[in-house]
């Protein structure tokens, strides 16, 4: 069932934060500022950090998500942000939004992998049907896209092309590629309206590598099954493969899993509940899984995802321990950590002009 999930899982100043554990030395510090609605996290072969905007839509046209029933207005304001040596610049502008009205919780440039030194593949959102697409005016959404160095992009695979054909997980046809991991031998996409992982091929065609069932609901409100909804993907220093989960309506706290996949085989859980939505996930040079909720307020809704109850957590091995490393963050959507144990992770995350991006010295 895809009737009732995240509407688009797109979903200020410094919030209240909490430096949860004893690791974390000092408080975070602020490095990328005024983001649109800010998504994946990724580093460059160089070192230079690049942060996806989704956009804050634009005059329109402003049309009704036939899957969700929200107004979505359209408009080219996706981006991509660099930092560089200190500086903030944005290096690829124009790309496809649509938000709220009010230009948030926009969908459009979700998240950002680089495969060596021939640029980045960066996912474009989209939480709806190809009616919904049609309807907004835009070419891209839905897709996988290539950006080089110098900021020109093409389209490399139509990931809602393959939602329409398949439908690996049933139910509505809904694409939102979100997550997605680039490594030689493709690109690993967690579409998290089709609720599968997706692998695109070279030459771009698409495959599903897993499918995420359905969670039963525990709390009597709502449908019975909850949809998976998977958001990240990263490849742990095991080999294996390893999904985040943020879970649909009505967004338990504590439902969310994390998934270990083995080639041939069937996702396992390797945290078994105990996080409410998952946004993205990483793992650390040290090995550590590192882990972003967009919210942890408990159920039930309203609302579903309040503000600043966001959260940053190290996984140990085995998930035989859960740390939070910070709390009270607003909204946050990525993760990232460099060679050196620093952690960056984003803030107010579904507001336009407002984003930001944080840094926790190791």
């Amino acid at each position: 069932m895809k009737s009732l999930r995240v509407a688009c899982i797109a979903l200020g100043s410094m919030g209240w934060l909490a430096v949860a554990g004893s690791a974390v030395a000092q408080a975070p510090a602020v490095v990328m500022s005024g983001l649109d609605n800010p998504r994946g996290l990724a580093f460059a072969p160089n070192g230079a950090l690049y942060v996806t905007e989704a956009g804050r839509g634009g005059a329109g046209p402003c049309v009704v998500n036939p899957n969700t029933g929200e107004t979505r207005c359209y408009g080219k304001s996706g981006a991509i942000t660099r930092l560089w040596k200190g500086q903030q610049s944005r290096v690829a502008e124009g790309l496809e939004s649509h938000a709220m009205p009010d230009g948030s919780s926009a969908s459009g440039p979700n998240d950002i992998s680089f495969q060596g030194t021939g640029g980045a593949y960066i996912t474009m959102g989209l939480g709806g049907n190809p009616d919904f697409r049609e309807a907004l005016g835009g070419e891209f959404f839905g897709t996988l896209i290539h950006m080089a160095a110098s900021g020109k992009w093409k389209v490399v695979a139509d990931v809602l092309e393959h939602e329409i054909e398949e439908n690996p997980a049933g139910g509505l046809v809904d694409s939102n590629p979100f997550g997605v991991l680039a490594e030689p031998g493709g690109r690993l996409v967690a579409d998290a309206g089709a609720n599968a992982l997706l692998r695109v091929a070279a030459n771009g065609k698409v495959e599903t590598v897993a499918v995420f069932p359905p969670l039963q609901n525990p709390t009597g409100f709502g449908p019975p099954l909850i949809e998976s909804v998977p958001t990240a993907v990263a490849r742990g220093p095991d080999g294996a493969l390893y999904v985040g989960q943020l879970t649909g309506f009505p967004f338990v706290q504590g439902l969310a899993n994390i998934y270990r996949l083995l080639p041939g085989q069937a996702p396992e859980l390797y945290c078994a509940g105990g996080f409410k939505a998952i946004m993205d996930l990483t793992f650390g040079p040290d090995g550590s899984l590192y882990v972003v909720e967009n919210a942890t307020n408990a159920f039930p809704p309203p609302p579903p995802f309040a503000p600043n109850s966001g959260r940053l957590s190290r996984v140990g091995p085995g998930c035989t321990s859960v740390e939070p490393l910070l709390e009270g963050l607003d909204r946050p959507t990525a993760v990232a950590v460099d060679a050196d144990g620093a952690i960056y992770v984003t803030n107010h995350g579904v507001t336009a002009g407002m984003g930001e991006v944080l840094k926790i010295a190791p």
